[in-house]
């Protein structure tokens, strides 16, 4: 995360929406001392009152094996993220930055049994059919019988125990007034610009 802590996002409900929004994670974790990165599709939820979130790796990827003894992680989601030209600035003397929106979980990762792992499959299928509506929902019962269970074979699903959650919303609250508007003004329709205008 970024060390100032005018970027700093610690609301719950805020990160929570994020991480829905933008499900796509990297996973970084360093087992035996070598760092080792994978990126996956995650459900970010409530279990028994903890926040976990879980995902799947192709039985190929490098963290596999270390699944079942289990690491711990950083799971990083990352929303859009542009770059800033100090000439956008009313202000003079200014350098180029970056403006950008993540998300980071930390924690203990676990292994997932058959059944939870079906059941992230299916949280994961319907968490992203319901952004295709008014598409009819995809399910796995539409699979030929014995289908989704060979390719089940090729996936082992994880747990992140989350123990830390933060996010920085990067959007020039460092800048003046006119300094940040006159930003957001130049990037027009990039998706930042209007909450770039929006920051107190």
């Amino acid at each position: 995360m970024h060390p100032a802590r005018l970027f700093r996002v610690e609301d719950r409900e805020t990160l929570l929406a994020f991480l829905r929004e933008h499900p796509f994670v990297t996973i970084a974790a360093s087992v035996g001392g070598r760092p080792m990165v994978a990126q996956a599709p995650v459900v970010a939820r409530e279990v028994d009152g903890e926040l976990v979130i879980d995902f799947h790796l192709s039985r190929g990827n490098v963290l596999v094996p270390h699944l079942v003894q289990g690491f711990r992680a950083v799971m990083l989601a990352t929303g859009p993220d542009t770059y800033v030209s100090p000439d956008w600035y009313e202000s003079a003397d200014q350098v180029p930055t970056w403006n950008y929106l993540s998300v980071e979980a930390e924690g203990s990762v676990a292994v997932l049994n058959e059944a939870e792992l079906i059941a992230q499959l299916d949280s994961l299928s319907d968490q992203e059919e319901a952004r295709l509506a008014p598409k009819p929902l995809w399910t796995r019962h539409k699979m030929a019988p014995g289908k989704f269970e060979a390719m089940l074979r090729g996936i082992i699903g994880g747990r992140l125990h989350v123990d830390r959650l933060e996010g920085t919303f990067k959007l020039s609250q460092n800048k003046s007034e006119a300094d940040r508007l006159g930003a957001a003004e130049a990037l027009g329709a990039h998706p930042l610009a209007e909450l770039m205008r929006r920051v107190a």
